[in-house]
Formats: structure tokens, C-alpha cells, sequence
């Protein structure tokens, strides 16, 4: 491809809106452009790159036995008011009616109309298992787009799911799913780790994400074990299961004036008391009333944990006018002795003996409080948030802390949509069951913008050959020398004979460092530059990208090390 034939409208400038590297680097390379808040068009570089991630995971489905069909973006509100997500979705969902007024939604994922498929069209157990796969846009309005294509109102998702008739079989399917995904990944370039996670609106009792390690933060935080390799998102990453009950016996219950101080910070310094020694009382909103929450001083409350305790469409903090209302003192004094309300605790308290809490009343704690004697939970469990250094709940070891970026997501659904949505198969005995199920994401656009997070340097974007918009980048450095121009368009012409995808910068008014930094920039894997080292010595100089080493050759010698280097890579990545 010529550059003057093609469009890669590079900039110059940073772009002002960006605020991570690969999403200022997608702009100044022309791989996107920004039409509104969260919604982005594919430039031709960066679909090209984005059609090869595609292919690499249409491949891999095909492989895994998946079969491609294509749902419409517009679905109608009774499909999703058979499931309850029309309300659950939420704002993040957009909806429209047409003009008879009849409701529908732009899909954010498509569990509703592949169910609605399946129960009209498999009937028995003879027709399953089945897995389909799609590459569809999904429609999500972000509360705040940011990072480009990590988090966008519209986005390119490959959806799957799969149907079949146990537990049993499911583990079949996702262990598919799963092996695909890390191929695909793998294919890709991306060193990912699969993670256990939070199922989120999505539903189900097991999933899994696959991240990639970043210096991105608020994106995707997760917990990881490298001598068990355990690792889970934090939203689902279990305590480690302390046994030992606190040793001192159990003293008097006391109530103490404690002022003005209010926070777990103020409260230890003020009593001279750990903070470990202390509990945090919260207040939590449900669909039907309140919940206390109760964890150690020292803890976070996880707020999915906790949700996933109840089955209400809401929880969040009530506030403190709320809090004043319901317990009769204001937040930093509440506490779960004598309250009349549902209350919940960490299983660390539990083991805790004389320790301080609220006493529901402005300016007074009480000391020496002790599980079951002073206040019976309704719920005991694992509620707070699991933090880097502290050990891992299968082998004990330390666990470390990382920042990631989510790339693909698998679920084990069971039957959670198929119950609602009364979708059933006749079993080997003429029973009707219902379907179980999985649902498998991946994010194509997230993909390839985590491949350029992942792969960049000041210069620019250094792409993986199986990804690359273009193997190679011919640049011509004196476009007015018949010598130069005519052997630059031989090398062209020759590796473009043999497979490979060539681009040339044939731009005659531009200067040798202009091409420089734009070959750099938009990060082929490998350049050959021909200037005045090509007049005097006759031989091209190849440099590649990654290591930004040079070497010299001849033109047969050239087109062997291009053709050798690029088919080595992907060969490497594609096992």
C-alpha cells in the first residue's frame, strides 16, 4: 500500500483528552478519531488491525466448535422483561420506542435474544450441546467514558453461549471457551492471567476475567498468588480463613464518651486503641430497608460481596440523614449492640474478643464488645476487601497487588436464564429441563487497544506481527533520486510477492525525520529504510521496532530476513 493512496492522518501534538498512553497513541498513529464522549470511529490503521483480531478469534471459536450467527443491535423490552434486567440494567442501558411507541433497548449484551433462539429452536437433548458466537456492536451508557476504548458507550464485543443439558456438560463447554480464550490472547501478543471475578449484572455463580497487567488504574484491580498462582479480581478475591479465636477473656461491657471523635482513624487515637481492635459499623440501603455492615477496623467492606448476600436490585450507603433516622446517631457512632436492624459481619469479627464499636449514640462507644454475647448477627461471611500483602486463601503465601486491564470474561450462567425465560429441552427420558448455560465476552476494540498499552515505547506503538496494520514499513528517504525511488519500489513490489503486507511512505514532501517518526509512531515490526547508506553501499537497512537494532543486507538477503522474521513471530504467537 502506498501512504499517499492510504489515510493514517497522524498528529503531532499529545492529545489533550487522552489520559493513558495507548489511548494517545491510537490518536497520534490515526488508528481512531473521537465523534462524542465515549464513541470513537476505526481510522483504516486501526481497522486493520482490529479486522486481524477479528480473524484470530473467529479461528478459535470455529476451532472450539462454537457456530457464527449475527442478533440484531435493537432488541424489544419483552425479552428483557422476562429476565428483569429491563429495570436491574439500569441507566447504562439505552432505550428508544419507535414510532408506535413500542419500547426497545440497544443491546449491551445478548443473553435475552440467544435464550429467546434456543427455546424456539432446540427441543431436544439430541440437539445439544450447542455454542454460538457472534462479533457484534454493544451499546452501554458509560456513566464516564474514559481511556479511549476501555471504557466507551459503543464497542465491539465477540459474544458467545453455550447450551447444554448439566453441570457436568457446562464444565465441558467452558473449559472450551476457556482454552480458546487463552489461544486467542496468546495470538494476539497479550500476556494475560485468568482471574476469578465478580459476575456482575451478567449473573451466575463462577466466572472468570482475563486481564492483562497495567500501570491503569481504577480500570481492573486483582490479587495474585505466585506461588499457587491464585488470582482473582478484587470484587471476588476470597479471604484467607483465620481459625484462631483472640485469647483474653471476655471483659465487661462499657460505654465510654468518646467526644467529637467519629472516624476509625480518630477512635484509635483518641482511646489509644489499634485500629485492628476496633469494628467499622456502615449503614447499607436494600430494596426492602437497611443492613448494617460490620467489619474490623482495619478492613474495607466490599460492596459486591455484600450485594451478592441478598438479592436486591440496589445497595448503597445510606446517608447520614438516613443513618440518624434509622439508629438514632449519626455515622461513626453506630454500632450492631442493641440495634433493632438486619445486621451482617466479617467472619474476622468473630474471632475478635474486647473490641470497640459504635453505641448508637453521638459521642459514646462501647469497649469490651464480644460476638454473640452483646449482638447475634443474622449473616456471618466474607464481606471485606482482600488486600495486597496479606496471605493467599488456598496456600497461604503472600499475595501481591496489580492493576489490569480486563480483556475477556467467561460465566458459568446454569440456569438463571433459562428458568426466567421458561426455555427448555426434552431429556433422554421425554423430561423437560432447563438449559444450562455460559456466556463468553471478549472485547475486540479493548483488545487491541490493551495490545498497544502493552506494546509501546516514547517513540510509538510497537505492534505484534499477528496484529500489525502493516509487517513492514518501506521508507524511501529522497523521493527526487531516481535510484533511491525505483529500488525502494523493487523491495516493494518483491515482498509484497511473497505474502507479506508492505507499506511504502511515497510522500515526496516530506523529510527524512518526518518519516522517521511517523514509522515509529504507527510501530510496523520492521522498517527498511533506503537513503544515502543504499547509494554508497547498496544495501538495505532493516531495523526493527521492537529492539530498534539495524542491519545491513542485500536485496535477496533482505527479503529472506523480512519473510523469516515476521513468519518466526507469528508462528511463535500462534502456538
Amino acid at each position: 500500500m502506498k501512504l499517499t493512496d492510504f489515510f493514517i492522518p497522524t498528529l503531532r501534538e499529545e492529545p489533550q483528552d487522552a489520559e493513558i498512553d495507548s489511548h494517545k497513541l491510537m490518536l497520534k498513529a490515526g488508528l481512531i478519531r473521537k465523534v462524542a464522549s465515549g464513541i470513537y470511529s476505526y481510522l483504516p490503521l486501526g481497522l486493520r488491525s482490529l479486522k486481524k483480531i477479528e480473524q484470530i478469534i473467529r479461528e478459535e471459536m470455529n476451532n472450539s466448535g462454537a457456530i457464527e450467527l449475527l442478533f440484531p443491535a435493537i432488541m424489544p423490552r419483552e425479552l428483557w422483561e422476562e429476565t428483569g434486567r429491563w429495570e436491574i440494567y439500569g441507566e447504562e442501558m439505552f432505550k428508544i420506542r419507535d414510532r408506535k411507541e413500542r419500547e426497545f433497548c440497544l443491546g449491551p449484551t445478548h443473553e435475552e435474544a440467544v435464550v429467546d433462539l434456543a427455546r424456539n429452536e432446540l427441543q431436544s437433548y439430541k440437539e445439544i450441546p450447542k455454542t454460538f458466537f457472534q462479533i457484534q456492536t454493544k451499546y452501554r451508557d458509560e456513566i464516564r467514558p474514559r481511556f479511549g476504548l476501555m471504557r466507551a458507550k459503543e464497542f465491539i464485543m465477540k459474544d458467545a453461549y453455550s447450551f447444554d443439558e448439566s453441570d457436568e456438560k457446562l464444565e465441558i463447554s467452558y473449559k472450551k471457551m476457556f482454552d480458546a480464550y487463552v489461544k486467542i490472547f496468546k495470538r494476539c501478543g497479550l500476556n494475560t492471567i485468568p482471574i476469578e471475578a465478580d459476575s456482575g449484572a451478567i449473573g451466575g455463580k463462577i466466572s472468570h476475567e482475563f486481564v492483562v497487567k497495567s500501570e491503569l488504574g481504577g480500570e481492573s484491580e486483582f490479587v495474585y498468588c505466585p506461588q499457587c498462582n491464585y488470582a482473582a479480581n478484587v470484587e471476588a478475591a476470597k479471604s484467607y480463613e483465620e481459625n484462631d479465636v483472640e485469647k483474653e477473656s471476655e471483659k465487661k461491657l462499657e460505654l465510654v464518651e468518646t467526644f467529637q471523635a467519629k472516624t476509625i482513624d480518630e477512635v484509635s487515637e483518641f482511646l489509644g486503641v489499634e485500629k485492628l481492635k476496633l469494628g467499622k459499623s456502615l449503614l447499607y440501603k436494600l430494596d426492602d430497608g437497611f443492613v448494617l455492615a460490620v467489619v474490623r477496623g482495619d478492613d474495607e467492606i466490599n460492596e459486591v460481596k455484600l450485594k451478592n448476600l441478598f438479592s436486591s436490585k440496589i445497595i448503597e450507603l445510606a446517608n447520614d440523614d438516613e443513618v440518624f433516622a434509622f439508629m438514632g446517631a449519626h455515622t461513626g457512632a453506630i454500632g450492631p449492640v442493641g440495634a433493632k436492624v438486619r445486621i451482617v459481619t466479617d467472619r474476622r469479627i468473630t474471632l475478635m474478643r474486647n473490641f470497640v464499636i459504635g453505641a448508637n449514640k453521638d459521642g459514646f462507644h462501647y469497649l469490651n464488645v464480644n460476638y454473640e454475647r452483646d449482638f447475634k448477627p443474622e449473616i456471618v461471611s466474607d464481606i471485606r476487601q482482600v488486600k495486597g500483602g496479606e496471605r493467599c486463601p488456598r496456600c497461604g503465601s503472600l499475595l501481591e497487588m496489580y492493576n489490569g486491564i480486563e480483556v475477556g470474561h467467561t460465566f458459568k450462567l446454569g440456569t438463571k436464564y433459562s428458568e426466567s425465560m421458561k426455555a427448555t429441552f426434552l431429556d433422554s427420558e421425554g423430561k423437560q429441563r432447563f438449559y444450562t448455560m455460559g456466556c463468553y465476552g471478549i472485547g475486540v476494540g479493548r483488545t487491541m487497544q490493551s495490545v498497544i498499552e502493552q506494546y509501546h515505547d516514547e517513540k510509538g506503538i510497537i505492534w505484534p506481527s499477528t496484529v500489525a496494520p502493516f509487517h513492514v514499513e518501506i521508507l524511501p528517504l529522497n523521493m527526487s533520486d531516481k535510484f533511491i525511488t525505483e529500488a525502494s519500489f523493487e523491495i516493494y513490489k518483491e515482498l509484497k510477492s511473497i505474502d507479506l503486507e508492505a507499506l511504502i511512505d511515497n510522500r515526496i514532501d516530506a523529510s527524512p525525520g518526518e518519516k522517521f517518526n511517523d514509522a515509529d509512531l504507527i510501530g510496523a515490526p520492521l522498517q527498511v529504510i533506503i537513503g544515502k547508506s543504499f547509494k554508497d553501499e547498496g544495501k538495505y537497512e532493516i531495523k526493527i521496532r521492537k529492539t530498534l537494532k539495524k542491519v545491513k543486507l542485500e536485496k535477496e538477503e533482505t527479503k529472506k530476513f523480512i519473510k523469516e522474521y515476521i513468519t518466526k513471530e507469528i508462528e511463535e504467537l500462534n502456538k
